[in-house]
């Protein structure tokens, strides 16, 4: 004889079953998706900054004391006055995104861990680098008995440069990054005059704060 109260409580648990199956799916579904358009929504935001190209315009930029600097394409400029050293790097965002700069640091040499964020010097203007554009970032340092002062100094003096890290993140203040730059003199003549040095721009580092390494 056919228990049909049996039957149907068997068939209302497998229907039970596979709707909490048919959910569970669905919902893995739909968490990637959302994960997937979460990742190519910060793709279309990140930024990442490199030395911008020789053949970019020159920039003149102003501090705040009221001078000004001139800086070529895929170069920086540097000059050291009155116990002050004011430095305009000419960069390049090769990102998808708007790059905000936020502060900088003076590692003692260019093979130095980075250093903590909370070191970093804020910078007091905002900085804008447009996505495939060419923009800058100034470093003025006033204190000539820093760290940071002795490092530029004595790195200027030298023949192998000195190393600035550059902080930066998207136009939503997150996917940060430490850029470390590279300045070096160049060989003589390279100069707007034959007596001119030459200060060359190159990238060794690139630090993300908030998401994985770029490396391993």
């Amino acid at each position: 004889m056919i228990d049909w109260l049996l039957l149907s409580n068997l068939g209302t648990a497998l229907g039970t079953t596979v709707l909490a199956i048919a959910t569970f799916i669905s919902t893995r579904s739909a968490n990637r998706s959302a994960r997937l358009a979460e990742r190519a929504l910060l793709n279309g935001l990140r930024p990442i900054l490199l030395p911008s190209n020789w053949s970019d315009a020159p920039q003149k930029v102003r501090f705040m004391e009221g001078k000004w600097m001139v800086v070529q394409g895929g170069h920086a400029a540097l000059e050291i006055a009155d116990n002050t050293v004011y430095l305009v790097m000419s960069v390049r965002n090769a990102g998808t995104g708007v790059a905000i700069l936020h502060g900088w640091h003076l590692p003692p040499d260019a093979r130095a861990p980075l250093a903590p964020v909370e070191e970093f010097h804020r910078l007091t203007r905002d900085i804008y680098v447009p996505s495939n554009d060419a923009g800058f970032c100034q470093v003025a340092i006033r204190d000539p008995e820093s760290a940071d002062y002795r490092n530029a100094t004595e790195g200027a003096a030298g023949d192998d440069g000195f190393a600035v890290d550059v902080l930066y993140g998207d136009a939503e203040g997150s996917q940060r990054v430490v850029s470390r730059f590279y300045i070096t003199p160049g060989p003589a003549g390279l100069g707007h005059d034959e007596d001119d040095t030459r200060w060359l721009l190159m990238v060794s580092r690139h630090w993300n704060l908030d998401l994985p390494a770029p490396r391993g």
